[in-house]
């Protein structure tokens, strides 16, 4: 059912309530200026070359604060190459129409779409293992490309996003940044990239599985790329609290952070992955040959909390992957942190983890065609732990053994310290609003 529109005086209330949030910040908090901060020299892959500056050199015509979609959409100027500074304030929620009011699912369906009537056409039972077609499919992607028309941010080159204080939030948004070069983002609490309309694909998996659009932040083709202090997760509508359709999990959020599509030199700092499945895929497919050479990776200083699995999974990159907090509640469905798939060259060192009692250190690894990966330093609940040992000695003999000979050694790097030391400065210091 759609919402009331909020009248103007409502509309001006809201607007004011944000600005008051923003200038009421502690003045330690407001008193330096991250819109136009660069990467340092030597973090990571996205230091390599020409390094990672993002807007910094915006003249002040394109340095933006802005508080709802509308304004953010015009200050990314279509995903223009101009340099340009964009500061979010409070909260904006992507699935609002031009006069900012909010949309749900039923605003966006089309055509004669609904859930049930999509249910009904391709139940397995009747419809059988066929991709679906027809008069619901129809109406399923014509209403898709209706949210996805709001949703789907592009950010160009050239750009800086930031978070405003400590309570910039972007929900409902796909960031995605396509053929694009020198791109920062940092102090975000980017959640909830929700679908709509999820597709239902017969034979992925074998059993069958819903497939979903959209990426928190998903990377294509991007180059010079650095993520900090940002907050991912599936906040206000987890996936564990979906229904049961075919047999399935009827997911509605896709990954947290992909990085696909040849993207490359790529820094991930200090960041939050939090409360969903599939976080982080490098490299969408074992047959993307022309991705050889790139997805060049460095995450460092992350947190992963209530992370089923990729944290991250690799294909072809050489990823860097230290100083990590990992951690597994309770009563989690976790499958496994990193992934070594094909042409995978992983070079991990101190990371952390932190798991209940059926999750043991052999599962932390999982191989999907991988044939090498560097581990040292890592901590398994306090004690020190051999993780390719560990997969060489359990795998279930379908694998192949793994070797400790990645074919390169990380040099572009900060120091890096012990995974205990990491853990507990993560911990602290982690997420958005938490840069010093």
């Amino acid at each position: 059912m759609r919402l009331h529109r909020a009248g103007p005086r409502r509309r001006h209330l809201a607007l004011s309530a944000v600005l008051l949030g923003v200038l009421c910040v502690p003045a330690q908090a407001q008193a330096r200026d991250i819109g136009r901060d660069t990467l340092p020299a030597g973090d990571g892959w996205a230091a390599y070359g020409t390094g990672t500056t993002g807007g910094a050199a915006a003249d002040d015509a394109h340095v933006h604060t802005v508080t709802d979609r509308a304004g953010l959409v015009r200050a990314l100027d279509g995903g223009s190459d101009t340099p340009k500074i964009i500061k979010i304030a409070g909260t904006i929620d992507a699935n609002t129409d031009d006069d900012g009011d909010h949309l749900d699912c039923d605003d966006y369906a089309t055509g004669g779409y609904t859930l049930k009537k999509y249910l009904a056409a391709y139940d397995p039972r009747t419809w059988g293992a066929a991709k679906p077609s027809g008069p619901q499919e129809e109406a399923r992607q014509a209403s898709a490309a209706r949210q996805a028309e709001r949703v789907v941010l592009r950010i160009g080159s050239n750009t800086t996003i930031v978070g405003l204080g400590s309570g910039a939030v972007l929900k409902g948004a796909g960031l995605q940044v396509e053929d694009a070069d020198n791109v920062i983002i940092r102090n975000l609490d980017i959640r909830d990239a929700y679908d709509c309309f999820p597709v239902w694909q017969p034979n992925s998996g074998g059993l069958g599985d819903w497939k979903t659009a959209y990426d928190n932040i998903w990377l294509r083709g991007a180059t010079h790329v650095w993520i900090d202090h940002v907050t991912l997760s599936d906040k206000g509508h987890p996936d564990e609290k979906e229904p049961t359709h075919f047999a399935r999990n009827y997911l509605r959020h896709d990954g947290l952070l992909d990085i696909t599509n040849g993207s490359d030199l790529v820094t991930v700092s200090w960041s939050r992955f939090a409360d969903h499945d599939k976080a982080m895929l490098i490299g969408n497919s074992d047959s993307a040959t022309g991705d050889r050479g790139r997805l060049r990776v460095t995450l460092h200083h992350n947190e992963f909390e209530s992370i089923v699995q990729r944290a991250p999974r690799v294909r072809f990159g050489q990823v860097h992957v230290y100083n990590n907090r990992y951690v597994v509640p309770e009563g989690s469905d976790y499958r496994y942190s990193l992934g070594v798939s094909t042409e995978s060259a992983i070079h991990a060192e101190n990371n952390a983890f932190t798991t209940p009692g059926h999750v043991e250190a052999a599962d932390l690894v999982k191989n999907w065609n991988g044939s090498a990966l560097h581990q040292s330093g890592t901590l398994f609940n306090g004690f020190p732990v051999d993780l390719l040992a560990l997969n060489n000695a359990y795998n279930s003999g379908s694998e192949r053994d793994l070797t400790a000979d990645v074919g390169w050694t990380p040099t572009l790097h900060g120091r890096i310290d012990s995974a205990a030391v990491a853990d507990r400065e993560v911990a602290r210091g982690a997420g958005a609003g938490r840069i010093p």
